[in-house]
């Protein structure tokens, strides 16, 4: 049996311009004006034929970019809204927390807000007193529970929101993304108490951005992209399917910012760990393009953690060269220099550089935590004295599916002595 069904469903919402500014309310009703600035810009679909089921007792999660849909298609299951067309059906009571502090009134105490909020989602008042000392408990709140909820926090909204929603003992639980408000000893009660709703056979829908929640505690995901489904079924197939048009959209978007050009100059920054973005140097030499290659010989800019990268330089040389160098670092978006290298220190002798040419730094396992990192790179003197500097001019981003911390990720393994069982390493 499924605890609910959509069917073909569609939401359209439409856009007004106002074309021109009002004087006043009362001139703009007596002269007819607001019927006839107020006109219709277009319309736009903000789901586009949905269909999905999620079976009783499953925890189901749906991603997706801003803007694909999701919580839309929250607010219809909740019976917030109703579809342009199509049909949504839920089986059982539904508890939905969609909005941090939705349904609350500000200038009444928290106690009242309770009891309110209680009788909407469908308890007597005899129920939610029954369940009161719960819910307060649960969210923390024993000493501010009398205060006017106008002076509670974002975080102590959504605890007291989360509370009263999984606490009149839901058939569906409803929740969009306000998790991520609460500190991390709330979000594991929440995780414990999704545990404990599975276990007694509720059924969960999860919006939400976080992925690893997904993959850790969905029995099926859905992946909605602009109101159209793109994925559906295991959780890890359809994060990575994500994940993999999220890598796509920032190959192109980091594809398309162009490389600062600045007039080169003869004179090199006196801390060239601090310099601006630029390029600068005698241009003796030059670096005349600089890409980025995965292992399949594909150009990239997003690459995942541990996989191979390869640097590949053209460069010209205007006249021949005996002393040249060539050298590449890697910076954290913080500025902080990751690593840095270049042919003189490690060994090599140069002997003739001339014409057109091709230089190919590799990393066999990209070995740095996720986060966005700039490209340093250069040909110049063995004294230093740059050719050609380009500082910052090129970005990548690094993904993983662990969430560590830091900069560098070494190679490493666990060992384990007799006594310990563990798997999954």
């Amino acid at each position: 049996m499924n605890a609910i069904e959509v069917r073909a469903v569609r939401k359209t919402y439409r856009r007004y311009g106002r074309r021109k500014t009002f004087g006043t309310l009362k001139s703009a009703i007596l002269t007819g004006r607001v019927a006839r600035d107020l006109k219709e810009d277009g319309a736009f679909d903000a789901l586009k034929g949905v269909s999905f089921d999620v079976p009783t007792g499953k925890t189901f999660g749906i991603v997706g970019r801003n803007g694909s849909g999701k919580s839309t298609m929250l607010k219809l299951i909740a019976g917030i809204g109703r579809p342009t067309s199509g049909e949504v059906k839920v089986n059982g009571r539904v508890s939905a927390l969609i909005e941090l502090g939705a349904g609350f009134h500000p200038e009444i105490s928290g106690r009242d807000n309770v009891f309110i909020n209680g009788m909407m989602l469908g308890l007597s008042k005899r129920e939610v007193a029954r369940r009161f000392d719960e819910i307060v408990t649960f969210a923390e709140l024993e000493d501010f529970i009398d205060e006017p909820v106008k002076t509670y926090s974002s975080g102590m909204y959504m605890r007291l929101g989360f509370s009263v929603a999984i606490n009149v003992d839901p058939d569906v639980l409803l929740i969009d993304e306000v998790l991520a408000v609460g500190d991390e000893a709330f979000t594991h009660k929440c995780l414990d108490r999704f545990a404990d709703f599975r276990r007694r056979g509720r059924t969960v829908l999860l919006v939400t951005h976080s992925l690893d929640m997904v993959s850790r505690f969905c029995d099926a995901a859905l992946w909605l992209d602009h109101g159209v489904v793109r994925a559906e079924g295991d959780p890890r197939r359809v994060i990575d399917a994500y994940l993999l048009d999220v890598a796509a959209a920032e190959n192109r978007a980091l594809d398309r910012r162009p490389a600062t050009s600045v007039a080169a100059i003869t004179e090199q920054p006196e801390d060239m760990m601090k310099a601006n973005e630029g390029r600068w140097g005698s241009q003796e030499a030059e670096i005349a393009s600089v890409e980025f290659v995965r292992n399949d010989g594909s150009s990239a800019y997003v690459f995942e953690s541990g996989e191979p990268l390869a640097i590949r330089m053209r460069v010209r040389a205007h006249r021949p060269l005996t002393d040249f160098v060539f050298g590449v670092a890697l910076f954290s978006a913080e500025g902080v220099c990751c690593y840095g290298t270049n042919t003189d220190i490690e060994g090599a002798k140069p002997h003739e550089f001339a014409g057109d040419a091709e230089v190919g730094f590799v990393i066999d396992s990209l070995c740095l935590v996720a986060g966005t990192y700039t490209v340093d790179v250069a040909v110049h003197r063995r004294n230093g004295v740059p050719y050609d500097y380009h500082r910052s001019l090129y970005t990548i981003r690094v993904t993983s599916k662990l969430n560590e911390t830091g900069i560098v990720r070494p190679p490493h393994r666990w060992t384990f002595s007799s006594g310990i069982r563990i798997s999954g390493l």
